[in-house]
C-alpha cells in the first residue's frame, strides 16, 4: 500500500529580501507540488524598506497555497522564526531564509531522509559561499558553539530544515535574535528528538546585505549567547517540569 504524501508548512523569515523572495516562493510551490497536494507557503515579514512587501502582495494574489504576515516593525530574526513556527499548520514545517541563498528544490532531499524515526532532517553546507571573513567568522563560530553547548549535528549554522512540527510542540522557544537555531537545535536535542543530515549547496548572495556581520551585532550576538549558555547548559531550566517555579 502506497505512503501517505506528507503534508507540509514551508515558510521563510524576509527582511529587504525583494530581489530573492518571489523566485524563492515560486520554487517552493513548484517543489512541494510534485511531492504533495497538501501543502502551504508563506513568509513572515520582518518589517522590510525595500519593496519586499509588494512583491508578496503580488505572490499572494497569483497563488493560493500561498500568504504572507508583514510587520510594520522588525520582531528580530528569532521574532520572525517564532511566528513562523507558530502559523504552521501542517505535520511537517520547512524553513530557510529569505535572501535564496539555499536551493528550496533540494526540500525534496530532506524528505528523503525523513524515515519514521527521525523529526529533524538538518541540512549541512557542501562549501560555503560567503566572503573570505565570513567563512572564516562562521567556522569559529560554528566550534565555539558546538564545544559550549554540547551540538552533534555536523552544522548548526545551517538554517535549512525540516521538523515534524509534534516535535516542535514539545518545545519553548524564547529568542528574538539569532541565536534561535542554537535555542532550537538544543531543546529538540535535549528533549530526545533524532536528527539526521543531508549535504546541501550554499550560494552566493545575489541581492542585499546580512544582518548578522557587524560588529554591533556579533557584540550583542556574543553577550545573547553567553546568556543562552548560562540558561540552557548551566542552569537547564528547559529540562525543569513545565510549570515548576524556583524559589530563591
Amino acid at each position: 500500500m502506497p505512503s501517505k504524501p506528507p503534508s507540509i508548512s514551508a515558510f521563510f523569515p524576509a527582511y529587504n529580501d525583494g530581489g530573492t523572495i518571489g523566485s524563492l516562493v515560486v520554487t517552493t510551490l513548484k517543489t512541494l507540488a510534485e511531492v504533495t497536494d497538501d501543502y502551504e507557503v508563506f513568509v513572515v515579514e520582518n518589517g522590510s524598506t525595500d519593496y519586499t512587501v509588494e512583491v508578496l502582495e503580488e505572490l499572494a494574489r497569483q497563488s493560493g497555497h500561498f500568504h504572507y504576515y508583514a510587520h510594520r516593525e522588525p520582531l528580530g530574526y528569532g521574532g520572525a522564526l517564532r511566528v513562523g513556527f507558530a502559523r504552521a499548520t501542517r505535520d511537517l514545517v520547512f524553513y530557510t531564509d529569505g535572501d535564496a541563498q539555499y536551493d528550496p528544490r533540494e526540500l525534496k532531499q530532506l524528505l528523503a531522509a525523513l524515515t519514521p524515526d527521525v523529526a529533524v532532517v538538518n541540512g549541512w553546507k557542501i562549501d560555503r559561499s560567503d566572503p573570505l571573513h565570513r567563512v572564516i567568522i562562521g567556522r569559529v563560530y560554528h566550534h565555539v558553539v558546538k564545544f559550549l553547548f554540547g551540538f552533534r549535528l555536523r552544522d548548526v549554522d545551517c538554517d535549512f530544515r525540516l521538523i515534524r512540527r509534534d516535535a516542535l510542540a514539545t518545545i519553548d522557544l524564547e529568542s528574538d535574535s539569532g541565536t534561535i537555531c542554537l535555542e532550537l537545535v538544543k531543546k529538540l536535542q535535549d528533549a530526545g528528538h533524532r536528527f539526521a543530515e543531508v549535504p546541501v549547496h550554499h550560494y552566493h548572495r545575489t541581492y542585499g546585505q546580512s544582518q548578522f556581520f557587524n560588529l554591533p551585532r556579533l557584540w550583542r550576538t556574543g553577550v545573547q549567547l553567553i546568556a543562552l549558555w548560562w540558561k540552557l547548559v548551566v542552569r537547564r531550566e528547559h529540562l525543569r517540569p513545565r510549570g515548576r517555579q524556583e524559589h530563591s
